[in-house]
């Protein structure tokens, strides 16, 4: 497994504290950033949740981040045993740093069994190996080449093709969808609770920005884009070694805050995520 998709897998391998709480740290790499990755203190917080729960796959969370987290300290997450049902287990999770909530997420779990289905089909689109990588676009950022800014560590664990451009330090007007190719750079295993953390991990990547396409924001420009809360709901298992399409959409924004909503398919068309978000955006002073 290379390093950098082995640096993610190591930030879920949670310490025990004592009972139901656990610490969690940023990958060293990380730690100049100014805060805490989104997307990295979901999964660690679903991780969390998992030490408490057998035999039940999580279909759904929803988590409202608080406050930014520093990179530089550990986080402790709480987990409070709030149901074990027959079907269904019910998790609350609250992380903190230095006695103050960072992330509340709840999460719900549900014992595998047969059901009536249906989806809605995956939409034509450019196969991946048509498309360049996004981490050589990363690369040509000239805080990357004169200042040797090292990006987020996911530039180079996950391997992201983006379908639509990428708006990056131009101020260009683009529709409010994207789409995104995406998996592991490198295998991750067979592991169903790691592969779902995974890919918890990676649904905050770029969700947030889709509403701030049709006003032409980016964080690379100073444009202040947060995610607010984040809500997953799983339709299946999923493999992080395999392309996934991530197809983000923004129905709604106004009063600084963008809405978002994202579905992400394995490469053969079968649904195997729904995601929506909130983001604030807030143009920099320019």
């Amino acid at each position: 497994m290379s390093s950098s998709i082995q640096t993610i897998v190591d930030a879920l391998t949670l310490e025990p504290v004592e009972a139901n709480v656990f610490r969690g740290w940023t990958p060293e790499i990380e730690r100049n950033h100014g805060r805490i990755f989104g997307g990295q203190v979901i999964a660690q917080a679903l991780t969390a949740a998992y030490q408490t729960v057998a035999g039940r796959p999580c279909h759904s969370l929803q988590a409202y981040f608080i406050r930014p987290g520093d990179p530089k300290e550990s986080v402790l997450y709480e987990v409070e045993e709030t149901r074990d049902g027959r079907s269904f287990a019910t998790r609350r999770v609250v992380a903190s740093q230095h006695g103050a909530k960072i992330l509340t997420l709840a999460a719900s779990f549900h014992a595998e069994e047969p059901g009536l289905s249906h989806e809605t089909p995956m939409e034509a689109t450019t196969a991946p190996d048509e498309l360049p990588r996004d981490a050589e676009r990363w690369a040509q950022l000239p805080q990357v080449i004169t200042k040797g800014v090292h990006p987020p560590v996911w530039v180079d664990a996950l391997e992201m093709r983006s379908v639509e451009p990428m708006i990056m330090l131009d101020s260009t007007v683009m529709p409010p969808r994207q789409r995104m190719w995406f998996r592991a750079q490198e295998p991750v295993g067979d592991d169903p609770i790691l592969n779902q953390c995974l890919l918890a991990y990676a649904t905050d990547v770029s969700l947030v920005t889709t509403g701030a396409r049709p006003h032409g924001l980016s964080g690379f420009k100073g444009d202040q884009l947060a995610s607010l809360d984040h809500a997953i709901w799983f339709h299946g298992r999923v493999n992080m070694s395999d392309w996934m399409l991530y197809d983000q959409y923004s129905p709604w924004s106004g009063g600084a805050r963008g809405f978002n909503r994202g579905t992400i398919y394995r490469r053969d068309g079968v649904m195997v995520a729904s995601v929506a978000q909130e983001g604030l955006m807030r143009p920099a002073k320019r």
